[in-house]
């Protein structure tokens, strides 16, 4: 007799809104999902989980999901014949062997490490086999955050101080170009902060949810952040706001920097990024005099520009300035990517099994070169969707066309996989697998609750057994199924935790960090101290000093501009489609545009549209708003379509991509466009 009875456990939500991330309690029965709430006691989220979360219990059960691995013989048709997995590895090692080993590419996206953030002992294991076959290997940072870090790196100040710490010390929050849309969690340590008397400023080229919560908001217009956090230093230093003794003791390139400011004025940036003088002024007043001050700083849309990384530069050196860095409440906040001080683990990619070989260095118009040219004739995708996510799409498209053999590993299709995937194989959900996923304070275990749907398998499994059919030596040194996760946990950080621990346990782990930055003083850079002025920038062919570069002018009028939304992340699950209650949220890709550039061009709220520029197209749907300034318009990412109107410029010289150990070689990614009816 099946005395079966329903269970409750807890796990993560898939989505990767780092640096928070929302517990869930699963109530499941005999395989089957009954239900998915928030954890109320989840140290991070308290409870909350957003419409993306709910949503995720709909890809269990998902008609449109991916089951079993399936080949054809033509791409762009969907004559899909079902094989065996055996059949599916051996075809997939047999193409790859018939081709040079650095003319194949893996390219682990976020759809691989729904249960792996944090850790990313799942995504080191897949780039763990390209290092030692010998395949090309890029750093996915440069999609998001990596520019950003970039100017960060060269001032010094990477680390964050917590969203508690904030909630708790600050007096004064500046969300610049940070919606709370990207880190929703977030927004309870505002609100708390506001509570106690906390003022909360925010920066942004639209009206966003972070504006709504704000004191009072600034709209800049795009790709101006530079010229604005700029003008702010030059009045800290003309009004001796200044901290002499931090600077003195903490910085270096002082002098230079005050020279460079000396006509970085107010009025100078108020042409430039259209926020009158004044009130540049009284901002500036106000971040330097309140002592406990703190800027979060945006993770990843701000820098969607060919000069993003100046916005980023010239912003870090205000804490600096003003001697707000390695105190409570100060310093730069939570921001994605960003860790905390004394956050570690260990890595197990090791760079140096990798062969000689003619190799693709970490820099998306390089990586866009030479996917276009033909030079690389294989491409392992896992969890990602490449035409979405790379800048200049068509002509990826084009590389795409010439290649031997491109793989999809993924819960369902998307757009690369339906013109160009030869094989396709089903991917495990966060349910369904064993992870590890960590905040800037916590490492939670996401362990497995429901037995794989279909065939499914999960990215570690594949790459285990394609290094067996490849012939790859001493791939997986580790004991046991989980052993490449221990590996990475095994860090004082985590009090030395693995998967057998954390499921003895409470299935989570305090981190031993500090929740204030730089506690020690010591920044990332040469000198060791925050630069003002940097050497190795100069060394390697960019501005020493943070500066404001204007972009060329276009034909085009309208500034396009991008950020996120609670309604979508990226363009996970087929751009949200194949979940119904986020389908039903989007009727499908909406462009926010201003009611003098709509009724210029006789559009019509609701009206089917064409966005266009000299690379490419998209369609869209026209939402008339004055949540966006005339003269840009604004539409959320991982849309089709979209990034075939992005620039692949260079946005950091080649000479400058390895500096720091993340990839910060993003392409440009801005565009100018035009709008019309279709």
């Amino acid at each position: 007799m099946n005395m079966s009875k329903q269970q409750t456990s807890k796990t993560m939500c898939p989505m990767n809104c780092h640096p928070t991330f929302c517990g869930m309690t699963v109530t499941h029965e005999d395989n089957k999902l009954i239900d998915i709430r928030g954890d109320k006691e989840n140290p991070d989220s308290q409870g909350f989980l957003c419409v993306r979360g709910q949503a995720a219990q709909e890809i269990i059960g998902n008609d449109a999901r991916i089951l079993y691995p399936m080949v054809r013989e033509q791409r762009g048709s969907d004559n899909w014949r079902q094989l065996s997995w055996d059949e599916a590895l051996d075809f997939i090692a047999k193409k790859i062997k018939a081709v040079d080993n650095d003319s194949i590419a893996i390219w682990p996206g976020h759809g691989s490490i729904a249960n792996d953030y944090g850790s990313f002992a799942h995504a080191q294991l897949a780039l763990r086999l390209a290092c030692m076959y010998g395949m090309q290997v890029w750093d996915p940072s440069m999609i998001c955050w990596g520019l950003g870090g970039f100017g960060l790196g060269l001032t010094g100040i990477m680390q964050t101080n917590t969203k508690e710490d904030m909630g708790k010390n600050a007096d004064m929050i500046v969300l610049w170009g940070a919606n709370v849309a990207s880190q929703p969690n977030t927004t309870r340590h505002i609100t708390a902060a506001k509570k106690r008397g906390a003022r909360v400023i925010a920066i942004d080229v639209r009206i966003s949810e972070a504006c709504k919560m704000a004191d009072e908001y600034f709209i800049v217009k795009p790709g101006t952040d530079a010229a604005m956090a700029l003008a702010m230093m030059n009045v800290i230093i003309s009004e001796d706001l200044h901290d002499e003794d931090f600077i003195k003791a903490n910085t270096i390139g002082f002098e230079p920097l005050r020279t460079h400011l000396d006509s970085l004025t107010p009025e100078w940036a108020a042409s430039i990024c259209g926020i009158d003088a004044e009130r540049i002024k009284t901002l500036a007043k106000s971040y330097a005099e309140t002592e406990r001050a703190m800027i979060v700083i945006g993770g990843s849309s701000m820098y969607k520009d060919e000069n993003g990384w100046q916005s980023a530069r010239a912003i870090s050196c205000l804490p600096a300035l003003t001697g707000k860095s390695g105190k409570e409440g100060t310093g730069l906040g939570p921001r994605h990517a960003g860790a905390a001080h004394g956050f570690g683990l260990n890595h197990i990619m090791d760079p140096t099994t990798r062969p000689a070989g003619n190799y693709v260095p970490n820099q998306m118009p390089q990586i866009i070169e030479a996917i276009e040219s033909g030079q690389i004739r294989a491409m392992l995708l896992f969890g990602t969707n490449m035409l979405s996510s790379f800048a200049d799409a068509n002509r990826i498209r084009k590389g795409f066309e010439k290649m031997d053999l491109v793989v999809h590993h993924d819960l369902f299709m998307n757009d690369t996989a339906r013109e160009f995937a030869d094989i396709v194989l089903p991917a495990t959900s966060w349910l369904e697998d064993v992870g590890v996923k960590g905040t800037a304070t916590h490492i939670y275990l996401m362990d497995k609750i429901l037995q794989p749907a279909g065939e499914a398998r999960s990215m570690s499994s594949i790459v285990k057994d394609l290094a067996e059919k490849l012939n790859v030596d001493d791939f997986y040194p580790w004991e046991g199924e989980h052993g490449h996760i221990d590996a990475v946990l095994d860090h004082p950080c985590t009090g030395h935790a693995s998967v057998d621990s954390l499921r003895k346990g409470s299935g989570l782990v305090e981190l031993d960090i500090s929740h204030v930055a730089h506690i020690d003083h010591q920044y990332t850079t040469p000198s060791g101290k925050i630069e003002f002025y940097s050497k190795v920038a100069e060394e390697n062919g960019v501005s020493p000093l943070p500066e404001y570069q204007a972009r060329p002018d276009s034909d085009f009028p309208l500034e396009l501009r991008t950020g996120r939304t609670l309604n979508h992340f990226h363009s996970f699950y087929d751009h949200g489609r194949a979940l119904p209650s986020i389908k039903k949220l989007e009727k499908g890709p909406t462009l926010w545009v201003s009611k003098a550039d709509a009724d210029s061009r006789g559009i019509e709220e609701g009206a089917a549209i064409l966005i266009s520029n000299d690379r490419g197209s998209c369609n869209a749907l026209a939402m008339i708003t004055d949540k966006v300034p005339s003269g840009v318009v604004w539409m959320h990412d991982g849309w089709p379509g979209f990034n075939t109107l992005t620039s692949g410029a260079r946005a950091v010289p080649d000479s400058a991509i390895n500096i720091f150990p993340f990839s910060v070689g993003q392409a440009a990614f801005d565009a100018k466009v035009d709008i019309s009816n279709t």
